[in-house]
């Protein structure tokens, strides 16, 4: 705790010392002292930038650069001060003059003034521009990377803890290269203030050794030249360093090492490409006058480094057995192609696998974790994802190879019926965005959320991303489609044995609530079809105990499947509603009591329920206006529900399932317990709704 304490005075203070520093005298050998903490210190930030592995590890960055350009301007005046006055700023300053000037003066400054020109002109500029294009491109990608998390969350790849960590770096990763765009003003503008400082330095020395002192012109100018480019070079060191340091910090990509460790993978990755360099260059030893040793130690050795590398073109030869051979399951078991059935052929045509994804051949690479498939562990997150979500355990998803699917395509199935179609050409990522034109590639959409994008080969991605799309792996765009299919078809995926499997689950913690409900008042089939119901208007059946005990005194006085339903989203109650609170608000649609009353005088009992007995037209009408309002709410970046009296919920829900699935239908009854219900918009009485 001292320590903590410690730290969070330590750095104020030692700012406040800085500012002093430009107003107090120092002494030399204080100096001194000073100018090689500088030294160090920008030393260990180059080295520190070396070694991260991404961006923001070192995020603190930004104001390092602030605080070390003020220090070593507060080091200026004060060596600058001692200059002027005493003609001598401490050992350091001397010695580094001595090193440069030497005995001539003109080579002295000479090289002076490279040194400014490669940190100004060179240095510090293209650290200025990478920073401004970083910022600017890191901002514009913003809301595709929050996309981008929000399709892996859905796609259970990774958890909400894991989401909200990623959505912090984006944040922050916006912030650092934004700061940095401003911190890479501080270094340029410190390299044109040494100038100004050396040459103040240089021109107020000499007039006050001539005027002040009475010294030689000669001596004057050799005097103050040496200790004006000594405290110059003294200072440059440092800034270069730390130059560098901004430059290598704002041109850091992504990656799995250090820049050292990243620079000898990548660079002897290509086997092919170090020997045609080595052999390059003992070539030139053949030109005529050219000098021969230099290149045949260098060409040497890049040939050496050649045959040491591994060939990763070697390793990255593709594999044709997964194309041919079975497919393993999230399940560990093992799916062959169609076929090859290891039971009586006869029997295995009629067995229907409840949830198959046929890929493909040319995109069966997509599961062969040899060639760095992964789509079998997205599926295995997927799986895990849905029994949390929605209380369904998703059978095992049969995957296997779609002879008939057109090339890079693959189809997703339901118990053996096809549900969806998507593509995943080889080769290609699918960048999404709406500024997409200059991409190379073919244009398409986006097949969960309806959103522009394009097939862009897998060499342009850095190209794509330049243009601010979201970069999605083809993996990710199947398991993102089957999770939104599974969740579409949830109740098709619950089986009856499905059922039995979790009333024995539930058993186990609470006995009671299955004993004395099953099958004694419902029988299976019962609570198998009162699950389905709930499922279908995506409830969450996970709370099974509290949907028994809610249904379990309705069931003994009627077995009405809608009663049942409604008893059951009774029991859950808030837990219903609170799912589409943002910001402690529920945004709902409601309807006019008048609306509400004609409603309810078309309600009619049908086979399938109590329905709205509407003329077509009439029906038509409602839905767009409740339609319209949800649009104009969603493009507001709400998300609405629709808020009505308890008997027209279900009838106006499946009113409304073919044409707005997606709208939530919620009983007043069921927001007793949301303390802030905000109209978003209301269906008025203009239209006459007639049964």
């Amino acid at each position: 705790m001292p320590s903590n304490r410690l730290t969070r005075i330590a750095i104020p203070v030692a700012i406040v010392i800085v500012v002093l520093m430009m107003v107090v005298p120092l002494p030399a050998a204080l100096l001194d002292v000073l100018l090689a903490l500088n030294i160090g210190v920008s030393l260990i930030v180059l080295l520190v930038a070396l070694q991260v592995k991404r961006v923001l590890d070192f995020a603190i960055f930004p104001t390092v650069v602030l605080v070390a350009t003020i220090f070593r301007l507060a080091l200026n005046v004060s060596s600058t001060r001692l200059v002027l006055r005493d003609g001598f700023a401490g050992h350091v300053i001397e010695a580094f003059g001595h090193i440069v000037i030497g005995s001539n003066l003109i080579i002295g400054l000479v090289i002076f003034a490279i040194l400014i020109i490669i940190q100004l002109v060179v240095v510090t500029n293209g650290a200025a521009r990478v920073a401004e294009v970083g910022a600017r491109f890191t901002l514009d990608a913003m809301p595709g990377k929050q996309m981008a998390i929000d399709a892996d969350l859905n796609s259970g790849l990774i958890d909400e803890d894991t989401a909200r960590q990623r959505r912090k770096d984006v944040a922050a990763e916006a912030d650092f290269y934004g700061a940095m765009d401003g911190g890479t003003k501080f270094v340029k503008g410190d390299a044109m203030a040494a100038i100004i400082i050396t040459l103040v330095n240089l021109i107020g020395g000499f007039a006050i050794g001539m005027l002040q002192r009475g010294m030689p012109a000669g001596e004057a100018i050799q005097t103050y030249s040496l200790l004006s480019v000594g405290d110059g070079l003294v200072s440059q060191i440092p800034a270069l360093l730390m130059s560098v340091a901004t430059g290598v910090i704002v041109t850091r990509s992504t990656g799995a090492g250090d820049v050292g460790t990243d620079l000898i993978q990548q660079l002897g990755r290509n086997r092919q490409a170090l020997m045609i360099g080595g052999g390059s260059l003992i070539g030139l030893c053949l030109i005529p006058g050219m000098p021969k040793v230099p290149f045949l130690i260098v060409g040497g050795l890049v040939l050496f480094l050649a045959f040491r590398a591994n060939d990763a073109s070697m390793d990255d030869e593709p594999t044709t057995s997964a194309a041919s051979g079975a497919i393993a399951m999230p399940s560990g078991q093992v799916a062959m192609p169609a076929g090859t059935g290891t039971g009586d052929p006869v029997t295995d045509s009629l067995r229907v696998d409840p949830l198959e994804l046929l890929l493909s051949p040319d995109a069966v690479d997509l599961v062969d974790t040899a060639r760095g498939g992964d789509l079998l562990d997205r599926v295995r997150a997927l799986r895990r994802k849905t029994a949390l979500d929605l209380g369904l355990v998703l059978p095992p998803v049969r995957t296997r190879d779609g002879a008939m699917l057109a090339p890079g395509t693959y189809e997703i199935r339901i118990g053996g019926s096809s549900v969806a179609t998507g593509e995943a050409p080889p080769g290609h990522l699918l960048a999404i965005g709406d500024s997409m034109d200059g991409l190379p590639g073919r244009h398409t959409t986006e097949p969960v959320f309806g959103l522009p994008a394009v097939w862009v080969p897998i060499e342009y991605r850095a190209s794509a991303e330049l243009a601010g799309a979201t970069i999605v792996e083809r993996a990710a765009v199947v398991t993102t489609h089957l999770a939104e299919m599974v969740r579409q078809n949830a109740s098709r995926l619950l089986s009856l044995d499905d059922t039995r499997d979790l009333l024995e689950v539930l058993k186990g913690d609470r006995p009671a609530a299955v004993e004395e409900l099953v099958p004694a008042v419902l029988p299976l089939s019962a609570v198998q079809r009162l699950l389905q119901g709930l499922l279908d208007e995506q409830v969450s059946i996970r709370d099974l105990g509290r949907v028994l005990e809610g249904v379990g005194q309705r069931a003994r006085t009627s077995n009405d499947p809608d009663a049942l339903l409604e008893a059951a989203r009774s029991a859950l109650g808030p837990a219903l509603a609170a799912q589409y609170v943002r910001d402690g608000v529920l945004r709902a649609i409601t309807l006019e009591p008048a609306v509400e009353t004609q409603i309810g005088e078309a309600l009619r009992a049908g086979e399938q329920g109590v329905v709205i007995a509407l003329d077509p037209v009439q029906a038509q009408r409602l839905v767009a206006d409740i339609s319209s309002l949800q649009t104009a709410a969603e493009q507001r970046g709400e998300l609405p529900v629709l808020l009505i009296s308890g008997p027209l919920r279900l009838p106006m829900r499946r009113l409304l399932r073919g044409s707005l699935p997606q709208l939530p239908v919620i009983a007043f009854t069921e927001a007793t317990g949301i303390h802030q219900i905000e109209t978003v918009g209301q269906v008025s009485s203009s239209h006459e709704f007639a049964s």
